[in-house]
């Protein structure tokens, strides 16, 4: 049996099991259902909620081989619903399931599922350094605006003595009434303007550009309210939504809100959606648990929490997810209460662990300049001001093997990621042009063939951006056509006074040249022998006068590849990919005349692009927008495989 105490974590795991085609699984539809299916002593694998127990009176089945997995058993299992179930099956064999256990007096996961045998009351355990480092999760970051927005910490804790998680939606308004103080402080108009001002600049400086959503979390309904009109006010109404529980005597303005259960769902698929406007969730209480969407990067979090709650509740930002090349590398969470002054309190775990997982963004910014330094260390005397062939040079003799390029990428990727996570925050402002120098060494460094032997990553969006600002093609200029007409007078090549100068300028254009061709198989096997060229003189086995004179072979290679690679011919080739892509799609949307998807896009990517446009970010931002619009156009625009396999294609070919 696999026990769940939510009606939409059941509908989840029932979807789960039913996609992965278990056999014999039955989901338990009613009370009646459960009882007789237990009388009848079936071998099947049956899905319920733990409420199906409520009315079960005794013993409903003693086989002593019944299995029970129990999910989120930090929840409802010590209450009456958790004696009943225990009762109906005496001797079953329960396995709790969760990622926030609790260990106090009146409520212990470890008591009422830990057996003695299994150390510190775990059977297995999966951490949340675990599921970063399997790339399941991601790490979650954190921030605090100013502090004028803050409320004292005496308020919080009052608050927290007043409201408890554990109460329904009704008693917890009732008892917010009595926390009166705190209440009165949150709610104050010129604090709520502040804080919805502060998180619509906030989302739109840094979420918004990268393709990612958000989430608010308030202190009650009536706040839900308050801060809708505000950001309607600021961002227009198609922005934001309130999900949250009614009740009959609910303001009319409340009511404006109410959504049943069909239209909430709707709502949520709207708010996964890339392309939907709908970028905010307002709630309280609801979508803090359980809630997956993979979009939602930012959680606005104005509401007094602490322990399992806000574990679960802040974990909703940290699931993977890419869109239009976007990688979300982080959950951010942005706290207006002061719960993250004291993290160590607020997650009050016996876990210690549990506090790794959140970094703050203050100690991510005391990291920049030390990962800077570690950076830049592996070009000690080289003049950073020196600009294109002349500079990258000095720089690729520090790095005179894969040994020390790897070391100088692991390095630079952790830079990086950091410099993302950051991003536009002023205080990169003093690092952007030490920055740019070395994405410009670490991208003129990276295998030319896409792969190599060493793990290399792609440039983020943000460090794109940067690059694509500010990076004139003046300073690193493309004329290998003039070095392969040179190359037919070998006379010149012999007489080269610095042959290994001009072999490594030549090899500098040649990367970025290959760069441009990443998928198209010719090219990469130019770019794998332009790697064994510059391995095997690296190691001693070609003078510099040979390097330079199989460079330059090569550099003719890629001239005549090129010219070869008649642009008809390759867009021929896209319509034809273009084609037998959209006819797999067909099968689930039969509506679809493939011809005229294929045609639609063919037309629209000649008109917006313009040479080179792959290696911009304006290009891709403008190829990408008009395939999401053709696409929606065919109602296919939330297949997020089909749009990407799509735009690889246009990328490869146009």
């Amino acid at each position: 049996m696999i026990v769940v105490d939510r009606i939409d974590l059941d509908t989840q795991i029932t979807a789960t099991f039913n996609a992965a085609d278990v056999a014999n699984m039955v989901g338990v539809a009613t009370r009646k259902e459960l009882q007789d299916l237990l009388a009848q002593d079936v071998r099947k694998v049956l899905i319920t909620t733990i409420h199906k127990f409520a009315e079960a009176g005794g013993k409903l089945n003693e086989r002593p081989n019944i299995i029970v997995m129990v999910d989120e058993a930090h929840r409802t299992q010590e209450g009456d619903l958790g004696r009943k179930m225990r009762e109906a099956l005496p001797n079953a064999f329960l396995f709790g399931l969760t990622g926030t256990p609790i260990n106090r007096a009146d409520r212990n996961t470890f008591w009422a599922f830990g057996a003695d045998e299994d150390e510190k009351g775990y059977m297995s355990r999966y951490s949340f350094q675990d599921s970063i480092r399997d790339k399941a999760t991601l790490p979650l970051h954190f921030e605090a605006p100013e502090v004028r927005l803050k409320i004292d910490r005496a308020a919080i804790d009052e608050a927290f003595a007043q409201i408890t998680n554990e109460l329904s939606e009704q008693d917890r308004d009732d008892l917010a009434k009595r926390a009166a103080k705190m209440a009165r402080l949150v709610k104050n108009p010129e604090r709520i303007r502040a804080v919805v001002q502060h998180m619509v600049n906030h989302f739109q400086t840094k979420v918004e550009p990268n393709g990612f959503k958000a989430q608010v979390v308030v202190f009650d309904r009536e706040c839900c309210v308050l801060y809708k009109e505000v950001m309607d006010e600021l961002i227009g109404p198609e922005a934001s939504a309130i999900v949250m529980h009614s009740a009959s005597g609910d303001p009319p303005e409340w009511k404006l809100h109410a959504r049943n259960k069909d239209d909430e769902k709707k709502l949520l698929d709207r708010f996964r959606d890339p392309v939907d406007p709908l970028q905010f969730v307002i709630v309280t209480s609801k979508l803090l648990t359980g809630f997956d969407a993979p979009i939602l990067q930012v959680m606005y979090l104005d509401k007094p929490m602490k322990d399992h709650n806000l574990l679960q509740a802040i974990c909703r930002t940290n699931r993977t997810y890419s869109n239009l090349g976007q990688e979300k590398t982080h959950g951010l969470i942005v706290d207006y209460i002061g719960i993250f002054d004291d993290v160590a309190r607020a997650l009050d775990f016996d876990e210690k662990a549990v506090q790794q997982v959140v970094s703050n963004i203050e100690e991510l910014r005391k990291a920049l300049p030390v990962q800077m330094q570690k950076c830049l260390a592996f070009f000690p005397g080289v003049d950073r001001s020196v600009g294109g062939y002349e500079g990258l040079m000095a720089a690729q003799q520090c790095l005179p093997n894969n040994e020390a390029r790897d070391k100088f990428a692991a390095n630079y990727i952790v830079l990086g990621t950091i410099w993302e996570a950051l991003s536009p925050d002023p205080c990169l402002s003093p690092w952007e042009k030490d920055y740019r120098w070395l994405t410009q060494v670490y991208e003129s460094v990276r295998p030319p063939s896409g792969s190599g032997k060493l793990l290399w990553h792609a440039l983020g969006a943000k460090t794109v951006a940067l690059i694509n600002e500010n990076v004139h093609l003046e300073s690193v200029r493309d004329d290998v056509e003039t070095l392969v007409l040179d190359a037919e007078v070998l006379q010149e090549v012999l007489a080269d006074k610095e042959p290994e100068k001009r072999g490594r300028e030549i090899e500098i254009k040649l990367v970025a040249r290959l760069r441009r061709h990443l998928g198209n198989p010719r090219f990469t096997a130019l770019g794998e022998r332009l790697e064994r060229i510059k391995e095997r003189h690296e190691q001693g086995f070609l003078s510099s006068l040979e390097f330079l004179k199989q460079i330059l072979d090569l550099a003719k290679e890629v001239v005549a590849a090129e010219k070869e690679a008649d642009p008809e011919e390759e867009r021929d080739k896209a319509k034809e990919a273009l084609t037998e892509l959209f006819t797999e799609a067909r099968n689930s949307n039969t509506h679809i005349i493939v011809e005229r998807v294929v045609a639609d896009i063919d037309d629209i990517v000649k008109k917006v692009r313009f040479p080179d446009w792959q290696h911009t970010t304006q290009g891709e931002r403008l190829v990408q927008k008009e395939l999401r619009k053709t696409l929606l156009k065919y109602k296919l625009h939330t297949d997020q495989e089909l749009f990407d396999r799509a735009y690889a294609y246009i990328k490869q070919y146009y």
